[in-house]
């Protein structure tokens, strides 16, 4: 039986792929606009690449006849008040979409890919499990509202005899393309970016997202959320750690929040005139600011036997990984 991966191109989408095929999976992969170049063209041949739309409930039905697990990897990720309304389209009915084609298409397992935003990350100095209650003050982003509804389209897919298990990454490291997603925290570093902050948040490799993930489709888990999430380190020792590793200056500068509070208007400002993503906003700005810790305890005593990557490590491997990309 086949293997579906939605949001192939992105950063678990990668990774996931590739601890599929290590173990042998028969792998069917769903694109929207290009198959990754991060993959070995050995790889890429392994592969059934399907490039389509979450969007097309018809076309995810036929998609996935004939699949026997769906990783649901595919959602838009921004902080961009501007993108209110494609965050809701893409991360909310299009989880429901395949929940739906998944209850109809009779698939043995899902696993989704939320976020530690759908658990609120605007939660200072606390320890957050899976626990946790929905509060709007705790992440007044548009992108946590649209992934916490996401996460309740799957609550009720399994409420409707669908058998799924959600896991929430926190901030996810690996190799990507140069200055998206989390890499632009590598390009920042390699180019000096000078400013930081005392927040503190939770990091993990994107390799052991996606073998928790294989773990936890191969297991008799169901109707679980797990907070994924290596280690709690604070944004400054993280940017520090890239900068060292690239050979350049750490950040030396702190942002308080009165001065975080004139960066992001003043990015908004500029985004309005170019018409290009404000590199901060009020809610990254809000949150680089909190001192959030994740608790990961749920998923290990879940998964014996599997541990996380130091983040050093994770920035190390990936600093130097970068570093070969740009020679």
């Amino acid at each position: 039986m086949k293997t579906l991966v939605t949001g192939a191109s992105g950063l678990v989408g990668i990774h996931l792929i590739r601890a599929l095929l290590q173990e042998g999976d028969e792998v069917v992969a769903l694109y929207r606009s290009a198959i990754p170049s991060e993959l070995t063209a050995a790889e890429i041949q392994q592969v059934q690449w399907v490039q389509g739309d979450i969007l097309d409930v018809v076309f995810l039905v036929e998609l996935m006849t004939g699949c026997a697990r769906v990783y649901h990897c595919a959602g838009l990720v921004s902080f961009n008040p501007t993108k209110a309304d494609a965050l809701m389209k893409i991360n909310v009915e299009g989880t429901a979409n395949v929940v739906n084609a998944a209850l109809a298409t009779g698939v043995q397992k899902l696993v989704h890919v939320s976020s530690v935003a759908a658990l609120g990350r605007k939660r200072n100095n606390t320890t957050v499990t899976e626990n946790v209650k929905w509060d709007d003050n705790a992440n007044p982003s548009v992108y946590g509202l649209s992934k916490y509804l996401g996460e309740l389209e799957v609550w009720r897919g399994i409420s409707e005899g669908l058998n799924a298990v959600i896991v929430n990454p926190v901030i996810i490291l690996g190799l990507a393309q140069w200055g998206t997603g989390s890499s632009a925290m590598f390009r920042n570093a390699f180019n000096e970016f000078p400013w930081y902050t005392e927040g503190v948040s939770g990091f993990v490799d994107a390799a052991d997202v996606a073998t928790a993930m294989v773990l936890l489709m191969k297991s008799d888990i169901a109707a679980e959320r797990y907070i994924l999430s290596a280690e709690n380190k604070s944004y400054r020792s993280i940017f520090t750690e890239m900068a060292i590793a690239f050979g350049k200056k750490p950040p030396s500068r702190k942002v308080n929040p009165t001065l975080a509070a004139i960066v992001w208007r003043i990015e908004r400002i500029k985004s309005w005139i170019t018409g290009k993503e404000a590199l901060l906003t009020k809610e990254t700005a809000e949150t680089a600011q909190q001192k959030v810790n994740f608790d990961n305890s749920k998923i290990l005593n879940a998964l014996p036997g599997f541990g996380f990557k130091p983040v050093s490590q994770t920035i190390s491997e990936c600093c130097a990984g970068y570093v070969k990309m740009m020679n």
